[in-house]
């Protein structure tokens, strides 16, 4: 499970520095760095937040992070036939009109 590299691919695809993100989430960029790089393991609470502010379900950064080493080698086959499919529609709920949406609750509040 590489939660820091789904992380930093749906902040990418959402065109937010990492400062940004990390100004928003209360958290220093150096420790949003490390989470991204692998290097720290993000708390649950710091992916809760990660979450809310970027208006997302949980569920889409542990899809985003699941790796093949995470699945036992029985399932391994049904995992590659299916997981890029998952990975797609996770990948289409973090699009350009949810940017618009998380920008437009920001100027709202």
């Amino acid at each position: 499970m590489n939660i820091g590299l789904a992380i930093r691919s749906i902040r990418r695809q959402l065109d937010i520095t990492q400062y940004e993100l990390a100004d928003k989430c209360n958290i220093s960029q150096t420790s949003l760095s490390q989470i991204e790089n692998g290097v720290k393991r993000p708390s649950t609470r710091t992916i809760k937040k990660v979450c809310e502010v970027l208006d997302l379900p949980e569920s889409i950064i542990y899809i985003l992070g699941m790796q093949d080493t995470d699945v036992p080698d029985s399932r391994k086959e049904v995992y590659e036939m299916l997981f890029p499919s998952i990975k797609s529609l996770a990948l289409q709920i973090v699009s350009d009109e949810h940017k618009q949406l998380i920008e437009h609750a920001e100027t709202a509040a």
